[in-house]
């Protein structure tokens, strides 16, 4: 693999190059991964920037998602509807070990950056592309967005019983699902490249892939054919399926899963017939959090972490969204980490996750101002001050 990344860099991809062609979520998720890891990351952008950029909050010029999916990352501005500007991107990919794009793929093609183009210059590329819809079928291409690939995937239905109003999950599940899918591909592909110097086309769907992670539990009845009963996990489903109780000042998310902890939490409760009832074998928990709330509801949540503790039975309080950098545990391991932007000023990042004993992942760099690295890398490329001074000037590049 190439050698050429920022001298900090400590992560297990440290020496891949990816040249990052990708916009708005999905493949800016599995990017930052890749960076995240250690790879030097060259984020190919548009004068007028990812739009991202603008989307969320913003105290300032960048907006909270894009500084929150964009760091370790380098920006490169590079006009793709001239032929410099094309030929800037072709001069990368000849010594990138990864192109990862989320373009459609007749789009792509057009400008001549499509994987039969790069494959000619770079023979070991990994060339990885997330799709909406896979590229075999009649839907290859429609455009696919968070909201339609959640309705298409079978997760609205799951959202709402009968008679009930569909709603979407208040996440964007699909991009990011999906952008993890894309990270892993990438990687699964650079451990083939590194074993047999040989590079490969790799097709991400977005809708295929969410079809796979819905019904890893709720496949159900589909499994066999012909089908014993519907699809569905019936723990998951229906009237009285698991759910938050009431306490007294709130709610709190008990799993009674097991049997042991079920019997132990209704006898800790005084009702052994509900004791035998749910914690017989043969009895799933259908109707249990309904009967549990008439008893949950005459205490503090505060009093009911306690005995769940005490009983050794999973349980938590409720956590909103703002709560999140106050959680003991997040707290204890420093996941929030206040830091200063050069152009931002005082703004908290969400460190890594994953840990590597020998090759830590670390943030690096926070997100690139649009076209930061422009000159750099040009320079990285080659291109002579004159040249870059005329590509800087006609707007073929901006930096």
């Amino acid at each position: 693999m190439n050698s050429t990344n920022t001298p900090t860099s400590t992560g297990p991809l440290q020496g891949v190059r990816v040249l990052d062609l990708s916009a708005v979520v999905l493949g800016p998720i599995a990017t930052q991964v890749l960076g995240d890891y250690g790879a030097d990351v060259i984020k190919i952008e548009s004068r007028e920037g990812d739009v991202m950029r603008g989307n969320g909050t913003r105290n300032g010029g960048m907006s909270s998602i894009f500084l929150n999916i964009n760091r370790n990352k380098r920006s490169l501005v590079v006009d793709l509807k001239t032929p410099e500007g094309v030929e800037v991107v072709r001069r990368l990919a000849k010594d990138v070990d990864v192109v990862v794009h989320n373009m459609r793929i007749k789009a792509i093609n057009r400008l001549g950056l499509g994987y039969e183009d790069l494959v000619k210059v770079n023979p070991r590329l990994v060339y990885c592309v997330a799709t909406g819809f896979d590229q075999d079928g009649p839907d290859r291409d429609k455009p696919a967005f968070d909201d339609t690939i959640q309705a298409a995937c079978g997760l609205v239905g799951l959202t709402a019983g009968e008679g009930e109003t569909p709603a979407y999950v208040r996440t964007l599940i699909a991009d990011k699902t999906a952008g993890l899918a894309l990270a892993n591909a990438v990687m699964a592909a650079l451990y083939r490249q590194a074993k047999t110097d040989q590079g490969q086309y790799v097709e991400v769907p977005m809708f295929e892939t969410l079809v796979s992670f819905m019904l890893a539990e709720h496949l159900g009845g589909l499994a066999f054919d012909p089908p014993p009963a519907p699809a569905g996990y019936a723990r998951l489903l229906g009237q009285g399926a698991r759910t938050p109780v009431a306490t007294s000042d709130g709610h709190i998310a008990i799993l009674a899963y097991t049997v042991s902890h079920r019997r132990a939490l209704f006898e800790e409760l005084g009702v052994p017939e509900l004791a035998e009832k749910y914690g017989a074998k043969s009895n799933g928990t259908l109707g249990m959090y309904d009967e549990l709330s008439k008893f949950t509801r005459h205490h503090s949540t505060a009093y009911w972490l306690e005995v769940c503790e005490r009983l050794d039975i999973p349980a938590t309080r409720i956590y909103t969204l703002d709560d999140l950098p106050r959680h003991p545990q997040l707290a204890a391991i420093g996941l929030f980490q206040p830091t200063v932007h050069p152009t931002e000023g005082k703004i908290v990042t969400v460190r890594p996750t994953t840990k590597f004993s020998a090759t830590p992942a670390t943030v690096r760099s926070l997100a690139p101002t649009l076209g930061e690295h422009s000159r750099a890398i040009l320079c990285e490329l080659g291109y002579a001050d004159a040249q870059i001074a005329d590509l800087l000037e006609r707007n073929v590049v901006v930096g």
